[in-house]
């Protein structure tokens, strides 16, 4: 469901709290206010909004794993992404043989649908586990299609390797500074369970020539424009699109899937919510540069 008033959103989220619900366990630090939210209410087996989200199909579009050497062929099958009637959306990779690929799973994104510039992006999601399983929330240039990639700019709020279900990671994407020459921040849990345990949310609070990282009610890192000047260019000053994404196999996860993998796995996302600031910013670290 797109909700984008924010007077209602804001009764709602009251509502959702007084209800002993755990979804907003979690408030954004002040000042920010909420602009635009996907709370993926609807039945179970339903499709999400396909007037905000749009569903990738295939592997890229040199047919490469999304330029990754991923193994899984996204699809729109529900049983890939659906909504699982219970507030989450589900993003689901699963064994099986599909157009030459022995696995599918699902990425969408919001490109041409909706897109934003600063402020705080975050998501509440629930991850996956094992060897091989690669979730991943971030963002990409609204002018991805024109500039390309690197130069259109990434921001990793949240990727994970399902065989280190502790940690998650931050990272920017540029020119000069991309694929496994990223900027990247990691946050390890202080607990033996991982974040495949429960719901976690993940944020970034994207401010001009500053972008810090934040995993529930922490800040955990963060990275200015003068960190990114120095290895390349800049490129986080205009709007920016959301996806959403499960891969199997690839490089940032080792390539293969572990023999002991259990299929299926799946990403469970209670909501994703946009924040404008209401006031200059005051990160962790010291003043923006």
């Amino acid at each position: 469901m797109r909700v984008s008033n924010p007077l209602l959103v804001g009764l709602a989220l009251m509502i959702t709290a007084g209800c002993g619900e755990s979804s907003d366990a979690f408030a954004p630090p002040e000042p920010f206010r909420l602009i635009w939210s996907q709370e993926f209410d609807g039945d179970a087996g339903s499709s999400l909004d396909r007037s905000i989200w749009n569903i990738e199909i295939g592997r890229g579009p040199n047919n490469d794993g999304y330029g990754n050497n991923q193994l899984e062929f996204t699809t729109e099958q529900t049983d890939n992404v659906s909504l699982d009637g219970n507030g989450n959306l589900a993003i689901t990779a699963l064994r099986q043989d599909f157009a030459g690929q022995r696995y599918t799973s699902g990425r969408i994104n919001t490109q041409d649908n909706f897109s934003h510039r600063y402020g705080r992006i975050e998501a509440r999601i629930k991850l996956p586990v094992g060897l091989g399983i690669w979730p991943a929330f971030w963002m990409l240039g609204a002018d991805f299609s024109q500039v390309g990639w690197p130069q259109t700019g990434e921001i990793d709020i949240m990727e994970y390797r399902g065989q280190d279900p502790q940690v998650v990671i931050g990272s920017v994407h540029g020119p000069g500074y991309s694929g496994g020459g990223a900027i990247s921040r990691n946050f390890r849990l202080d607990s033996e369970q991982g974040f495949d345990a429960d719901f976690h949310v993940f944020a970034v609070e994207w401010d001009p020539s500053r972008i810090a990282w934040w995993v529930d009610n922490q800040a955990y890192g963060f990275v200015n424009a003068q960190d990114v000047n120095a290895r390349g260019e800049w490129v986080f000053d205009d709007p920016f699109f959301i996806l959403l994404n499960l891969a199997v196999g690839g490089t940032f996860v080792g390539g293969a899937v572990g023999p002991d993998s259990i299929f299926p796995q799946t990403m469970l996302v209670d909501y994703v919510r946009v924040f404008e600031r209401t006031e200059p910013p005051a990160l962790p670290g010291g003043p923006p540069s």
